[in-house]
């Protein structure tokens, strides 16, 4: 069966009063050359009436307060900044000849082209645009809205709190829960420049195989349960799931014992700068964390020694902060360039996607759109659709000789 998309004429939604110009700093942390990427998701919902129209509305009222996001990315000084130019939102309305059940919800591998689905660039004339939405709305009522938005205007949780804003004025409120705070500069620059010089690193492209698995709830709370037993101390959700899919995707690719196998998150620094940052700072803030053991170790050590490894690691991420900060070199997250050892995770399900509700409730799932990126091992952390609980993870992160093994295992998870 083919499916078809119809996609109106783009538009750029500007905010719906006169805002504040000039330019902008971002903070070191945004600066990051591992920023500059587009972020994709979809979300989709089981029904709404003219949900386009309802979120171009809300989107234009949420940009008075967010008017840096109607900006474009621009150059002073030999450093990136956010130009304050009220030049808008790229915003798409499109329509599908086809239902939501006839795609499978829109469950990853997706049944049609990403591009059917994601706003693209406009014509060169438009540059340097920060967020990209696309509305569209199916022939059963659903709808789903696609979105791309450059990593170095924030992460997931800067982005989702914008979100819930446009999701507030859909709803009729007058303002955010939360007025944003731009607050870039109380980020305090490392001691020493962090430099990414000499040649660009050479990646080994590799022939990574697609995975969704839902953890139940209850398993979940068993091992829990097994960790708090033999060590008398509670573990996160996160803490237990990682270490288990850290430790099949070893026991899976069976990497020499004396081999390094790591896996790497982003831990949030909002704490560590309480006294700097201003409430409502939407800006990036977060420390990659890389935890690191011989393979051999790995693939022998129980649920409660790879659970302490994960705990350890989170634990010291004061310690590891201050000393990037100090300029020291060792503690520099991106050092170590990717390889078939590194396991990348990304959480997304505490960053308020899954809560917004643009008047007919919540999104029945939320989802990356990952690009086939053969030169790194990906795991994201999300929840699963509603009304199951538990955890969804998408993952892309081993080669297809070793995905069977890997299969099997993470499937005497769910």
């Amino acid at each position: 069966m083919s499916y078809s998309v119809a996609k109106l004429a783009p538009e750029l939604i500007v905010p719906s009063e006169a805002t504040p110009t000039g330019n902008l700093p971002l903070s070191f942390m945004d600066r990051l050359p591992t920023m500059r990427f587009m972020v994709e998701s979809i979300h989709v919902y089981s029904h709404g009436e003219e949900p386009a129209e309802l979120i171009r509305g809300a989107l234009s009222k949420a940009l008075v307060p967010y008017f840096p996001m109607a900006g474009r990315f621009a150059m002073s000084g030999g450093e990136l900044e956010v130009a304050c130019t009220g030049e808008g939102i790229w915003f798409v309305e499109a329509t599908a000849d086809f239902s939501l059940e006839d795609v499978n919800n829109l469950q990853l591998p997706l049944a049609v082209p990403k591009e059917d689905i994601l706003p693209y660039f406009p014509p060169e004339d438009i540059k340097d645009v920060i967020m990209l939405i696309q509305v569209t709305q199916f022939k059963c009522g659903g709808f789903v809205v696609g979105i791309r938005s450059d990593h170095a205007m924030g992460g997931g949780a800067g982005f989702g709190a914008f979100m819930q804003t446009v999701a507030y004025m859909a709803r009729g409120r007058a303002a955010p829960s939360v007025m944003p705070a731009w607050g870039r500069a109380a980020i305090p620059n490392p001691a020493k420049p962090i430099l990414m010089g000499g040649p660009p690193p050479v990646f080994t492209p590799m022939d990574l195989q697609k995975l969704a698995v839902d953890i139940p709830l209850d398993h979940i709370n068993q091992l829990q349960s097994e960790y708090a037993k033999e060590t008398g101390e509670r573990c996160s959700t996160f803490d237990v799931v990682i270490a288990k899919v850290w430790q099949c995707r070893a026991q899976a690719i069976g990497l020499h014992p004396d081999a390094d196998v790591r896996v790497a998150f982003a831990a949030s620094t909002v704490h560590l700068l309480k006294d700097v940052l201003p409430e409502g700072f939407y800006g990036n803030c977060g420390y990659p964390l890389t935890v690191s053991a011989p393979s051999g170790k790995l693939m022998n050590a129980s649920l409660v020694e790879v659970v302490g490894m994960i705990r350890e690691a989170k634990n010291s991420l004061g310690t590891v902060f201050s000393k990037w900060m100090a300029g020291d070199p060792e503690a520099d997250p991106f050092r170590a360039p990717p390889d078939y050892g590194l396991l990348a995770v990304s959480d997304w399900s505490k960053v308020g996607f899954h809560e917004l509700d643009y008047g007919w409730g919540e999104p029945i799932h939320v989802a990356p759109i990952v690009d086939d990126s053969p030169f790194m091992a990906t795991c994201f952390f999300l929840k699963p659709p509603a009304p199951e609980q538990g955890v969804r993870l998408l993952t892309s992160c081993v080669v297809r000789e070793h995905f069977g093994v890997f299969h099997e295992m993470m499937t005497k998870l769910e």
